[in-house]
């Protein structure tokens, strides 16, 4: 129905932008041209939507669309033979399909957008890229995440990460790098990148960076569907169902996360009735089968944390006693804190927490504020939650900690 709100569009986008750019790149064998093609057809929808509706298919309509702008692009530029000569060389999928020039048809099914997906991930992950580029890269094509969200995760400015984004393209397209899943041989070269991808794709679906909502549902789902995938690619990898169990037992306690009034729920005060029994069942097995391989990496390792949080009553020893199995990064020590604030109490974790930074973000002045609370350093806990609000980009989880700092403040 007409009416429509370009909020309604940034929701299409939001989980459509990934599907949308892979099949595009397929057709026209360039990122920058998928982009923009796709770009294009969410400024149409936003002119057109509200005077029209929503059509019934937002995503299909958005592909097609696209892809649409982009063949009229291509006959405009075939009109010269120097041009159709430069259009055979550049975007040869899409122009040896003449079916496809005279006719659009309707967008592509399911099945062959996932495997779309899937190339693009690849092909963003290859190994010519810098490791935290190509993490960049596919959060950005693959997740539909904006520059600033990516930006936030990597804990660096915005210009820069929209530079490496720029660079990155670039280099994809000077090295000729191919649209497609690699040989079985080529897999582990990728396969750290991928990873990486698909936990921040979580990452940012169970606490989004920016916002009203805490949740991005549209990318926990898609964190999934590609742990599925990846999965059934390369089932023998410990570190891929390591992976998968991580995401599904991060998102089984998707419900218990917010209040009816929209409030955020630390897992400590959630209502494990409303957790997916289903995905964590899944989880906590999986997780079995990766310990029985004997092999434990990082994925693994925070999939078990996560299976021991869902088992009731949580051993926090066992919790503590995974946490010394990872890779010391300063994340990693500010949760370990937190687990020793369990074990040890809140002083022992604060001596900890006091050693570390974590320049642009709230969680570490935020669990500081949590530990100087529970010391009853009421004056010290207040001021680390004005820190922590002013880091904080999410509206929920900005209004949990007023609410903490109100807490604080009154004692």
């Amino acid at each position: 129905m007409p009416g429509v709100c370009v909020p309604d569009v940034e929701a299409v986008f939001r989980e459509s932008y990934g599907r949308a750019v892979a099949v595009l790149t397929r057709l026209l064998g360039d990122i920058d041209a998928a982009e923009e093609a796709v770009q294009e057809a969410f400024l149409t929808a936003v002119r057109r939507w509200p005077v029209d509706g929503v059509p019934p298919s937002p995503a299909g309509w958005i592909v097609t669309t696209a892809r649409n702008r982009a063949i009229d692009r291509l006959r405009r530029e075939s009109t010269r033979a120097d041009r159709h000569r430069a259009m055979l060389l550049l975007y040869p999928a899409l122009l040896h399909d003449t079916a496809l020039l005279s006719d659009p048809g309707p967008p592509p099914e399911e099945g062959a957008v996932r495997d779309d997906r899937l190339r693009l991930l690849f092909t963003c992950c290859h190994p010519a890229l810098a490791p935290a580029t190509r993490v960049a890269l596919t959060l950005r094509l693959v997740g539909g995440l904006t520059t600033a969200e990516i930006a936030h995760a990597f804990l660096v400015p915005e210009a820069t990460m929209a530079q490496r984004l720029v660079r990155a393209k670039a280099k994809i397209r000077a090295a000729r790098i191919p649209y497609r899943v690699p040989a079985e041989a080529d897999l582990p070269d990728r396969l750290s990148a991928v990873l990486a991808v698909v936990y921040l794709v979580s990452t940012e679906g169970h606490t989004a960076s920016s916002g009203e909502r805490l949740l991005r549902t549209d990318l926990s789902a898609e964190a999934i569907r590609l742990g599925r995938e990846l999965a059934e690619l390369m089932p023998d990898e410990p570190e891929v169902v390591g992976l998968l169990a991580l995401v599904l037992l991060v998102d089984s306690r998707r419900a218990a996360r917010v209040a009816p009034d929209g409030d955020l729920v630390p897992l400590p005060e959630q209502d494990r009735r409303l957790w997916d029994a289903a995905l964590v069942a899944e989880g906590q097995q999986l997780v079995r089968r990766c310990l029985r391989r004997g092999a434990p990496g990082p994925y693994q390792v925070q999939a078990a944390i996560q299976a021991v949080h869902s088992d009731p009553p949580t051993d926090r020893r066992q919790v503590l006693a995974l946490y010394d199995l990872l890779p010391p990064t300063p994340v990693v020590a500010l949760n370990r804190a937190v687990a020793v604030a369990e074990v040890d109490g809140p002083a022992a974790a604060l001596a900890l927490v006091e050693r570390l930074d974590l320049p642009r973000s709230h969680l570490l002045p935020a669990v500081r504020a949590d530990l100087l609370r529970r010391l009853g350093r009421h004056a010290e806990a207040t001021a680390a939650y004005d820190a922590a609000i002013a880091l904080a980009g999410n509206a929920a989880e900005r209004a949990f900690l007023v609410r903490r700092r109100a807490g604080a403040a009154g004692a």
